[in-house]
């Protein structure tokens, strides 16, 4: 078995060759593989000072936050800044028309005011360790990748009990090089995380989807969060006991600003990157895949968008659900102009080809990979689409996925096993629950989206592939017409009306619950998940795991093909470090973009006709007499957002800018349009991450919502 070790000291053996631009770094490897080069560049602390295990370190103040984004802690009561679109389904959840925190604001003005966010987790990283051999430990290169998960797992399980995972001290372990390298995380999990402050969405939002992964950007992409733990410090549930948490480190703020050619740092949770796959998926990637996904949410996009326009509450109740389903909207179409721009399916099949020759020559090589590799994925197309059409057109389904999730209890109303009594526990879990659903939910548009996607799904293209249930019965009892078969859904089930299901709940016993397996919407969902789980899911994940195991063989031959290159691991939504330099661009012929944007970019953008170009008068009043306080610029003007050349993905959203100092200037929260496409391949020409200017953000928090008593906690570096 080839150690991970090997490839390392493979790695730090050889001199630097790859961009200085591109990259997500694993803390800890920091001093061995990226000191010499972040120094150079201008980084004036030490990687200790970064990442350490021995002393407080600036890896103290990085919170994985809601387990999709990052976030800084900013003060020594456990104050956090993340964006605003990380806190935006939280800032949703306590919002009504009485009270539309998205569009005015929110400021708790003592801690007592601060808002309890029941499910909103923040984790913060411990320890970090290469557990390589143990998890390595008994698997041999004879093994069928079944019998070698089975003992990978079996050692994960040994690892996390050996170093008492729970629930509040979360063991991790997860694979890197494509399970070449395994490395063991420790968090502490806080589950009372409370919300501080939100500017209303024409500031946190400004610009909003038209303005989304785009440059330049005028958007104030913030909201303030509180952790809270118990009266020893340690994390804990949310209760009324509780006190501000103390932090190791938080971090200190400079109001210095940026100039071009600064060096700054990124640190945070990006999620998911795929440098390293074949040519084969990503050509599949951005020419099947994205398309079939960009069209059916544009027409998602566009029933939420006139409903939202025609009525207050609808625009309340579908905010967050607009918001995220134009984010991947639009980021796939960047990413498929910039990989066709960079001819990135040409150019890796050139490497490929490349490498085959190496391989050819190497005796511990497997030449016929690449080619292995491709006939398999050729094969895996059709269930792949399978499973991003259930995906797309079913799960992303509000009523469906809702109606699904009371398989459960039918179920236990059929086993003879539970309780009378637990169940009917059981049922008032989901009593309670319904008006949460509802609160976000209308039936027209619901029906309305549920009759684009059913018709996108019932065009599924690959014959050899088993369809659904529902395609047959749109066939035969529907006249093969998609609305006919959702007017009898929506007009017969209880699930299309809070009242007719609040009715139904509150008569159920036992026994009639049983009623819910005839109901329209129940037996739809029931019948698609059912169908995915047992016809599409294994198939695909044992095609994957086939898929993954030659990934995994090419990602090591890989690392010693390219043994003159520095390889960074794909992101997986563990922490890390990119850096680069504040700089602009150039995103096309005869035409520059700057480093920054300022308060006059959003004067100019001002049109009170369109929502998201909406200037709060307080703002406006603030810019008229130039009141910017110490948060200016040394120009006079108030900057908002730049740019720079770090490496960065989603789950970066909210991670902390740093300087060379260590200090805080800055909140992530975008990529340019052109840069979309640094998932599958990094240009540094054109990649560009997007943040907040720190100065808007204390400007807002200070000047604009006079909330001055949070800006009192916070450490600043003059």
């Amino acid at each position: 078995m080839k150690k991970i070790t090997f490839i390392f000291l493979l790695l730090i053996s050889i001199t630097w060759q790859s961009s200085a631009k591109e990259g997500m770094w694993i803390p800890m490897l920091l001093e061995k593989l990226n000191a010499s080069e972040m120094h150079a560049m201008g980084l004036k602390i030490t990687t200790e000072e970064i990442y350490s295990l021995n002393q407080s370190s600036l890896k103290d103040a990085i919170v994985h936050f809601g387990g999709g984004c990052t976030a800084e802690l900013v003060s020594g009561q456990g104050l956090l800044l993340t964006n605003h679109h990380c806190g935006y389904r939280n800032i949703q959840k306590h919002s009504s028309v009485e009270h539309d925190y998205l569009t005015d604001g929110f400021w708790a003005k003592t801690m007592n005011d601060e808002l309890k966010n029941p499910g909103l987790q923040a984790k913060i990283l411990t320890y970090m360790s290469d557990v390589s051999d143990q998890v390595l430990d008994g698997v041999n290169a004879e093994m069928s990748e079944t019998e070698r998960q089975a003992i990978i797992q079996k050692n994960i399980q040994g690892i996390k009990k050996e170093n008492d995972n729970s629930k509040f001290h979360k063991v991790d372990v997860k694979a890197f090089y494509y399970g070449n390298q395994y490395i063991m995380m420790k968090y502490d999990v806080f589950f009372d995380v409370r919300l501080v402050g939100a500017p209303p969405s024409n500031i946190g939002k400004f610009g909003g989807d038209t303005d989304n992964w785009m440059w330049p950007r005028h958007t104030g992409d913030f909201s303030v969060f509180r952790i809270y733990a118990n009266s020893d410090n340690q994390p804990t549930d949310i209760s009324a006991d509780n006190v501000p948490y103390q932090p190791k480190k938080h971090l200190s703020i400079s109001l210095k600003g940026v100039q071009e050619g600064d060096f700054t740092f990124i640190f945070g949770y990006p999620g998911r990157t795929q440098k390293y796959v074949l040519a084969k998926e990503v050509e599949f990637i951005t020419e099947t895949q994205n398309p079939f996904k960009i069209d059916l949410r544009r027409q998602k996009l566009d029933i939420m968008s006139k409903a939202m326009d025609n009525d207050p509450k609808i625009r309340i109740q579908y905010s967050a659900k607009y918001a995220g389903v134009a984010n991947g909207w639009k980021k796939w179409i960047g990413e498929n102009k910039g990989i066709k721009r960079m001819n990135s399916v040409f150019n890796k099949n050139e490497m490929e080809k490349e490498f085959v020759k190496w391989a050819m020559k190497n005796s511990k090589a497997n030449s016929n990979i690449v080619q292995q590799a491709n006939s398999l994925y050729e094969s895996r197309i059709p269930y792949e689409m399978a499973y991003t059409y259930f995906v797309e057109a079913a799960y992303y389904h509000d009523l469906t996925r809702y109606a699904s999730a009371y398989r459960d209890l039918v179920e236990q109303s059929e086993n003879e096993e539970i309780s009378d009594s637990a169940f009917t526990k059981r049922l008032e879990d989901y009593k309670s629950g319904v008006a949460g659903f509802y609160k976000d939910y209308n039936v027209q548009v619901d029906k309305d989206i549920f009759i684009a996607s059913i018709k996108a799904y019932y065009a599924f293209p690959y014959d050899n592939v088993e369809k659904p249930a529902f395609f047959s019965e749109i066939a035969t009892k529907n006249n093969n017409s998609v609305e006919k078969f959702a007017d009898g859904i929506y007009k017969k089930s209880v699930f299309a009306s809070e009242e007719k299901l609040t009715k139904f709940l509150n008569k159920a016993n036992r026994k009639s619950i049983k009623k819910l397996k005839k109901d329209p919407m129940y037996k739809y969902a029931f019948g698609v998940f059912t169908y995915f789980a047992n016809d599409i899911r294994p198939k695909v994940v044992a095609m994957k795991n086939k898929s993954d195991s030659l990934q995994r063989l090419y990602m090591a031959a890989l690392l010693e093909y390219k043994s003159n290159d520095i390889m960074y691991p794909d992101a997986n939504s563990t922490l890390r470090v990119s850096y680069g330099r504040v700089e602009g661009y150039f995103p096309r012929d005869g035409v520059e973009y700057t480093y920054f944007t300022t308060l006059d970019g959003i004067m100019a953008k001002e049109n009170p006709n369109i929502y998201d170009y909406v200037v709060e008068p307080q703002l406006k009043k603030l810019y008229n007499n130039k009141d910017y306080g110490e948060y200016a610029d040394m120009d006079g003007s108030m900057h908002v957002c730049f740019i720079a050349s770090n490496h960065t993905t989603g789950g970066n959203s909210g991670s902390p800018a740093l300087d060379a100092d260590g200090n805080l200037i800055g909140i992530n929260f975008d990529r340019n349009w052109e840069g979309t496409m640094s998932d599958l391949n990094y240009d540094p020409d054109q990649c560009r991450n997007i943040m907040l200017d720190i100065r808007y953000c204390l400007f807002i928090i200070d000047k604009y919502a006079g909330a001055n008593h949070l800006i009192e906690e916070m450490t600043f570096v003059h």
